[in-house]
């Protein structure tokens, strides 16, 4: 019987203990559709916290764990502020890694993140969408955590998340 109460109370620990350094995914990056019809991109961290590694990975819709087919890396470590840029054009100080077309594509799914690592405060920024989605959007309207919405409220969804 001591035994396994040991052992239980082992992979409670085990569980607590990893899940305790996991970085959370919040919705601090959005996308929409400029006027000229060009995709852009809000990265939005959380106050002054510094953030790494924003990138855009595109696949093809279905291919959860396809090869990328277009979007762009960054290697840089201590990025800090908000950006808004065209989404396949970040900023050039950033240096980014361009792989495959740099435009939307037909049924594709899109990924735009970016890390901020700290012990015990951990995040990722996400925002997760399609072609499809991005090229119904009207004027003023964003995309981010799954859904429309305008930029005033993502802008306190991001504040409130932080």
């Amino acid at each position: 019987m001591r035994r396994a109460s040991a052992a239980a109370a082992g992979v409670v620990a085990a569980a607590m203990l990893l899940t305790g350094c996991a970085a959370v995914d919040l919705p601090l990056a959005g996308v929409w559709m400029g006027a000229d019809r060009v995709p852009r991109a809000l990265i939005r961290p959380c106050g002054d916290d510094s953030y790494r590694r924003p990138s855009l990975d595109g696949r093809a819709a279905g291919a959860q764990e396809g090869p990328v087919t277009t979007g762009w890396d960054v290697r840089l470590e201590k990025l800090s502020g908000d950006a808004w840029f065209p989404l396949f054009s970040p900023p050039a100080d950033w240096r980014a890694r361009h792989r495959g077309a740099q435009r939307l594509l037909p049924d594709h799914r899109y990924t735009l993140s970016f890390g901020h690592y700290v012990t015990g405060d951990s995040y990722n920024g996400v925002v997760e969408f399609t072609t499809e989605e991005i090229g119904r959007l009207k004027s003023g309207q964003v995309w981010a955590d799954g859904r429309v919405m305008s930029l005033g409220e993502f802008e306190k969804l991001a504040e409130d998340s932080c």
